[in-house]
């Protein structure tokens, strides 16, 4: 396809604007995607609000966003499991496939990634995007672009469910009810795990937690949680704490109402990368620790998920912005955090 898109570009912290580019050529082994609907993700809200996260720094013009989905409207010649007009949810890295860690199976782990929106590489906010055909990922016919674009954090929330072991009888605490602590509930939820407990100190997303799914709630601002979680299990604890808030007193909780043997998932990024633990506790209490980088293999068992109805996509989405409203869209997404639990760009 010849012509130009319309892309969104960062270019400064807390500005955004508009460019033209050329629609990329797809490769052999790519399928040129007509971006539908693309995720406002934390890492973006970061990415404007300060310019960096961690050693990622970005340099101005930046495209930002990483969680899309749209439709298929060319195919490179070694394209043989899609056709033009299928609908897909784009895996956003691209890994080596050569390294120990690709080779074991563990490619999010691959020291050589290309990532959407990770820089210096640029993200997907824009009208169309050329990419490796494996990492686009056909939805069936009862589940949206919209859903689609959700995929990519559905897959944080099935990896830390997987990481933790989940099954079925176990009782689950997650804390954390933004975007990934909600898809981490859903994900323990789809898994089978009996009873998921959400933590938080804000009430409407606590609301939207019980809405999808959450067996019960704590409000942190009401209850001490470590009273709450007693008493949920009878003095017993709980077998599984997803982390995903970053919060040190989170961290530091989640051992306290473990029972022995239990497991804790961390998933949340502390601001200063430093987090003190009771680990006298953890040791007494025989605890496992398990961390999450993004995910792997995950995106097929997602998407059934969501086509089963074991995953209620949809129901995390509170703001859907217009792609020429691109400015306004990130304002009020930071802005306005205790509100807009997930935010959507409509590209097209």
């Amino acid at each position: 396809m010849q012509g130009t898109m319309k892309v969104a570009i960062m270019t400064g912290i807390g500005k955004m604007d508009y460019t033209e580019r050329p629609i990329p050529q797809p490769r052999a082994d790519e399928a040129l995607v007509r971006l539908e609907y693309v995720g406002i993700c934390g890492s973006d809200m970061h990415y404007y609000e300060e310019g960096r996260i961690g050693d990622y720094i970005v340099e101005p013009p930046f495209v930002l966003g990483h969680e899309p989905g749209g439709v298929v409207v060319e195919v490179g010649a070694e394209v043989k499991h899609l056709k033009v007009g299928d609908r897909v949810a784009l895996e956003p890295g691209k890994t080596c496939g050569k390294c120990a860690f690709c080779r074991e199976g563990k490619y999010n782990l691959c020291p050589d990634v290309v990532f959407f929106a990770t820089p210096p590489v640029d993200g997907v906010f824009q009208e169309y995007v050329a990419h490796e055909a494996a990492l686009c990922f056909k939805l069936p016919d009862n589940v949206s672009t919209l859903e689609g674009a959700l995929i990519e954090p559905l897959a944080v929330g099935f990896h830390a469910a997987n990481q933790g072991g989940a099954h079925v009888g176990q009782t689950a605490v997650v804390f954390g009810s933004g975007c990934i602590g909600l898809v981490s509930m859903m994900a323990l939820k789809a898994e089978g795990v009996s009873r998921v407990y959400q933590i938080d100190l804000m009430q409407k997303r606590l609301d939207k937690a019980l809405e999808l799914g959450a067996d019960g709630v704590i409000n942190l601002k009401e209850r001490d949680p470590l009273e709450a979680v007693e008493e949920l299990t009878g003095g017993r604890g709980c077998d599984l704490v997803i982390e995903t808030s970053g919060v040190e007193a989170a961290a530091q909780q989640a051992i306290q109402l473990t029972r022995k043997g239990a497991t804790i998932v961390m998933v949340g990024y502390s601001k200063t990368g430093m987090v003190n633990l009771p680990m006298s506790v953890a040791l007494n209490k025989e605890l496992t620790f398990k961390t999450v980088f993004r995910y792997r293999h995950i995106y097929p068992m997602a998407i059934d998920a969501v086509a089963a109805g074991k995953v209620n996509l949809k129901g995390i989405v509170t703001n859907i912005f217009e792609f020429s409203d691109i400015q306004n869209a990130m304002d009020k997404s930071i802005a306005d955090k205790a509100n807009i639990v997930k935010a959507v760009v409509k590209i097209g």
